[in-house]
């Protein structure tokens, strides 16, 4: 569906995951844009959801089977709020054995907008993993990067629009249930 026939999304019953966005991973070189413009657009639609009332979840991998997760292993500081949560992951995907299914149930999301590193890795697997589940799936394509242009592209043009909408952080609102 293009961007700007996306309706406004219901606060009560949609949730923003946010993958992988964590110091080490916003410095690599990405494209089809830098780290810092996905966390700066992840950021302010972290601000409308919030504004909204509708939750912010993060996660974020850890390496298994280490004694010690490299630098920069954090999530970038100020994204996360006082009340969002941060799921850790061991997989590619977020709800491998994480609890983030339980979580999003909990939380009454039926939708999901998706966003962050690398587009065609934690995110795209995500998005497989919520579309099995049953989740509608957003994609802001602007709040995403990838390790080469051709990699954000091939997920952005061929895969999520058979998972879901994709649209620009700035075509991504939130109002009343329908």
């Amino acid at each position: 569906m293009p961007a700007h026939d996306l309706p406004a999304l219901d606060p009560g019953s949609t949730a923003l995951v946010l993958v992988d966005l964590m110091e080490r991973i916003v410095a690599l070189p990405l494209a089809p844009r830098p780290g810092t413009d996905v966390l700066d657009a992840s950021a302010r639609l972290a601000d409308t959801f919030r504004a909204a009332g509708a939750p912010v979840v993060h996660i974020r991998v850890e390496r298994p089977n280490v004694d010690t997760q490299p630098p920069g292993s954090e999530l970038v500081p100020d994204l996360v709020r006082d009340g969002d949560p941060v799921v850790v992951k061991r997989t590619i995907g977020g709800f491998q054995d994480t609890g983030l299914h339980e979580l999003l149930t909990g939380l009454g999301a039926t939708t999901l907008v998706l966003g962050g590193i690398a587009t065609n890795l934690g995110v795209e697997s995500t998005a497989r993993a919520a579309c099995d589940l049953g989740y509608d799936l957003v994609f802001a394509e602007d709040a995403m990067a990838a390790l080469t242009a051709d990699e954000h592209r091939a997920s952005v043009d061929l895969d999520f629009p058979r998972l879901g909408s994709v649209a620009p952080v700035s075509a991504i609102t939130l109002g009343g249930p329908e």
